[in-house]
């Protein structure tokens, strides 16, 4: 609806109301605008048509690959929206993560927790919306800037300049934009599971990603002692999820996840009910030993038939059961053609390593079987990217017959090697990273998990240095805000960025002239 069609509905609305001669319906107009997503399910709803239209859009154009980054507060979700649309004109193929590992690490009430699915469930509905809070607040502020500056062109009498941002009112394009959304391994059964799903879409969620680790035993994807689920326990929260989704009225995503590729632990044999079925190809994977007879079962043992045999698999102290070694790839495609056929929409393989080759492999086998197969893929901090991809190039030159000699394999983190052409072509392969493995592994989505927990870090890190040390207010001057000046940064203008200004417009809107406003001569934002 254009600016002044809402000016219309509103004026429409007002007609025959004698008491509400103090309501401007311009007025209306412009908070109605201000806030065009009223409920979650609002935004779940829009950003479900997005990422529809952008899978849709990768399968034709494997160029048309997806980004975002993982934000751990609403400010931090909105500061990185403004900034893309600064710097890029829109927000197109740009979404939000939700990391479930930072949200154990920075938001839960106990404290920071390690990415065990120890902190409280709906603490990630609460990041939902909180980011989309944040993000309407963002579309109200940009768009309080344009009414001002529309009223000051009507005041100076400037046809052309209220015609120019009349268009952009109408135009404008919003923040809100879709958030891929962890779920861990789904905090429980499927009950559990549906629960959660239906409480993070109604904050907003259009895409859920769950892994398929055991609930109470889940650990990041880049710790040691992962353990998986039978495919039917997997593929029950997949339909949960499904279920949330069609009872809400969202066409939303699912995002299966799988860490067999790191995960060497069971903590149950699959129900099994014939040969060659999905609990049979499960339990296949098991490390034992092939058994002749009953007089090879010890006290306690475990026996299962398997590839048509008696297998009794090894049980570790913890009462666990060990897949075979080697097995993690031939297991990672199983889990991804299976969650395709049973419901999901994009697969999620946690590796080891960032590297194309490897990722491509796993696709090509998957693709044989669902053509049309597309990744979300962890753009990993937990990757040491300098060292692996100069050990990439590394490798690829020995191949070549290329003399490395002059290189240490094993330390070629080493800072004496920045300059040379081996870190330089390193460089140059993580920048093309994305878009080569977009082209050449079905990467539809690349994403960062932690981010920003890092840039936080950093950034604090350097002004305490400066600050606390010789440098003094000028480490906060120079290192800080002659930067966000420069650099036009929005938030240098802080109490802007908080909405004294669309407060003032409030007050105005409600008290007229009798309104107390904060953004007076005196007020020192003026400064900027």
């Amino acid at each position: 609806m254009s600016y002044q069609q809402e000016i219309e509905r509103m004026q429409k609305a007002c007609e025959g109301q004698d008491t509400w001669d103090g309501i401007n319906p311009e007025s209306a107009a412009r908070m109605a605008l201000q806030n065009r997503f009223k409920t979650g399910l609002d935004i779940a709803r829009y950003t479900a048509d997005i990422m529809r239209a952008d899978m849709a859009a990768y399968d034709a154009d494997s160029s048309q690959y997806t980004q975002s980054l993982g934000c751990w507060h609403g400010f931090i979700g909105q500061q990185k929206m403004i900034a893309i649309k600064k710097h890029h004109g829109d927000t197109k193929r740009r979404y939000l993560y939700l990391s479930g590992w930072m949200v154990a690490a920075l938001r839960s009430e106990f404290g920071p927790l390690p990415d065990q699915s120890m902190h409280e469930k709906t603490s990630v509905s609460g990041l939902i919306e909180e980011l989309y809070t944040f993000l309407r607040q963002a579309d109200a502020r940009e768009l309080g800037g344009l009414f001002r500056a529309l009223d000051d062109a009507r005041e100076a009498g400037n046809a052309a300049a209220e015609q120019e941002i009349q268009a952009k009112i109408d135009g404008f394009e919003t923040h809100i934009v879709p958030i891929i959304a962890d779920i861990d391994a789904g905090f429980g059964n499927e009950e559990a599971t549906y629960l959660l799903a239906k409480r993070m879409i109604e904050a907003g969620a259009c895409c859920i990603q769950i892994e398929n680790q055991v609930s109470d035993e889940k650990q990041c994807g880049h710790q040691d002692g992962k353990v998986t689920v039978p495919h039917s326990d997997f593929l029950s929260k997949i339909r949960a999820i499904r279920y949330a989704f069609l009872e809400l009225g969202v066409d939303g995503v699912i995002v299966a996840r799988t860490d067999s590729l790191g995960a060497g632990l069971t903590k149950q044999i699959a129900v099994t009910n014939a040969p060659g079925d999905l609990g049979d190809k499960y339990n296949s994977f098991l490390d034992g030993d092939y058994i002749e007879s009953a007089d090879d079962i010890a006290n306690g043992d475990v026996v299962v038939k398997a590839n048509g045999k008696l297998l009794r698999p090894k049980r570790l102290p913890s009462g666990l059961f060990q897949f075979k070694p080697g097995s993690g790839e031939d297991r990672v495609i199983l889990d991804c053609v299976t969650s395709l056929q049973n419901g999901a929409d994009l697969l999620w393989i946690e590796t080891e390593k960032p590297h194309v080759g490897q990722i491509k492999a796993m696709v090509d086998r998957i693709r044989a079987e669902v053509p049309n197969a597309k990744l979300v893929y962890n753009n990993s901090p937990s990757f040491n990217w300098t060292l692996n991809f100069r050990q990439q190039v590394f490798d690829a030159w020995s191949e070549e017959g290329k003399d490395v000699s002059a290189f240490n394999r094993d330390n070629l983190m080493s800072e004496e090697y920045d300059s040379t052409e081996l870190a330089i072509e390193a460089d140059a392969r993580i920048q093309s990273f994305q878009r080569d493995a977009a082209r050449e592994a079905g990467i539809f989505h690349h994403l960062i998990t932690l981010p920003t927990y890092h840039t936080a870090a950093l950034s604090t890190d350097n002004l305490a240095k400066g600050y606390f040390g010789e440098e003094g207010m000028l480490a906060y001057v120079a290192g800080v805000q002659r930067k966000e000046i420069r650099q036009s940064i929005a938030c240098v203008k802080h109490q802007n960025m908080a909405g004294s200004d669309m407060g003032d417009d409030h007050k105005e809107y409600f008290s007229g002239d009798a309104a107390l406003k904060a953004g007076g001569k005196d007020n020192t934002m003026n400064q900027f």
